[in-house]
């Protein structure tokens, strides 16, 4: 397991003077598991890792990658190979959720749009039509997005997004978000743990820019359907 509390490599600039350095937390779940994995099968692990994250949201990236950097500046991967093995397990747990998303399929997806309450399906060909239009950017943005950044995948699949530009844009897209963190992993040193705080707030502030969006949705969406019924009264 990656020891948290031996010193990271001579000259890494964790160790420079002036450093800042503080006591990292013991690792438990996440972070254990991950660490387990990275042990045994070194920057492949960190790969495989990333890739379940993609699967299940749930586990943090935000996690893992500082771990990862932080395993590097420990010398026990080197951290190009951190970087490609992460990036590359992105783009397999991003494939994986393209081939879930095909395989539900456009008219199963309306179907359930149907059913959901205040949703019109005019919505749903409005969002349709947009992420064919945008796909392309949609896709690379959203995987340096929290939360949507594997989801992404799923109406990119639904829309049966050519193979070929959704690899590519799936692969620059984590590259960039994996290699931010994996670097401030390797940056920080026993200070890894300090990504996820800043990552933590962030996240935050995209949860709640979600549910303002969902709040004006719905209150809208009643106004609508009152305004009618308010005509006929009168």
């Amino acid at each position: 397991m990656i020891d948290t509390t031996a010193p990271v490599n001579p000259g890494h600039p964790a160790t420079r003077p002036g450093s800042l350095a503080a006591e990292p937390p013991p690792l438990t779940g996440i972070a254990e598991w991950a660490t387990d994995l990275m042990e045994k099968l070194g920057a492949p692990g960190a790969g495989l890792a990333v890739a379940l994250e993609n699967l299940f949201p749930p586990l943090p990236s935000e996690i893992i990658l500082p771990l990862a950097g932080f395993a590097a500046s420990r010398g026990e991967m080197g951290l190009w190979s951190a970087i490609f093995w992460t990036t590359l397990g992105s783009v397999v747990g991003a494939l994986a959720l393209y081939y879930v998303g095909a395989l539900l399929g456009r008219e199963r997806t309306r179907a359930i749009a149907a059913r959901l309450p205040l949703v019109k399906l005019a919505d749903v060909d409005r969002t349709e039509a947009w992420f064919v239009r945008h796909g392309v950017v949609t896709v690379f943005a959203g995987r340096m997005i929290p939360i949507f950044r594997s989801l992404i995948s799923i109406p990119a699949g639904i829309e049966r997004m050519r193979m070929l530009p959704f690899l590519l844009c799936t692969a620059l897209g984590s590259l960039i978000w994996n290699t931010a963190f994996v670097l401030a992993g390797y940056l920080l040193g026993e200070n890894w743990h300090r990504v996820e705080e800043y990552a933590g707030l962030v996240q935050k502030l995209v949860i709640m820019a979600v549910v303002i969006a969902v709040g004006w949705f719905v209150v809208s969406r009643l106004a609508r359907r009152h305004r009618p019924r308010s005509r006929h009264r009168r």
